[in-house]
């Protein structure tokens, strides 16, 4: 079944690819977590929509075995939701190539309305 899914999402990148999409397929929309404990507070000003984010696997995580930490320009901002984590840690358990994207920034007393970004798998090498 993992193998299936690799490869479906793999036929999809190459059919992107070759109708010169530059985009990946999104497979879910995510609030970040943590927000208050990272970098995310001091580099809120800097963030903009359309900023690009790297998604790091950490299965060593004391507190969560599938955690995939959000970085922004090399800086962790914070974690995708636990209770959103599972398929994603899945995907790049196998090898999956996935990045992350904002899609909206918004200055609320809330950390968890702050940051919403989506996860694109993306072609490999991208």
């Amino acid at each position: 079944m993992k193998r299936g899914i690799v490869w479906l999402i793999a036929c999809c990148l190459a059919t992107l690819a070759q109708a010169g999409v530059e985009t990946g397929i999104l497979i879910q929309t995510s609030p970040l977590a943590g927000f208050q404990y990272h970098a995310g507070r001091a580099l809120f000003p800097l963030m903009a929509v359309g900023d690009r984010l790297a998604l790091v696997r950490e299965p060593d995580n004391p507190h969560d075995p599938r955690a995939v930490r959000v970085e922004w320009r090399g800086a962790m901002i914070g974690y995708a939701p636990r209770i959103d984590n599972v398929d994603l840690a899945r995907l790049m358990d196998n090898g999956v190539p996935v990045e992350g994207r904002i899609v909206q920034l918004q200055k609320a007393r809330d950390p968890w309305k702050r940051i919403l970004f989506e996860v694109l798998v993306v072609e490999p090498g991208r």
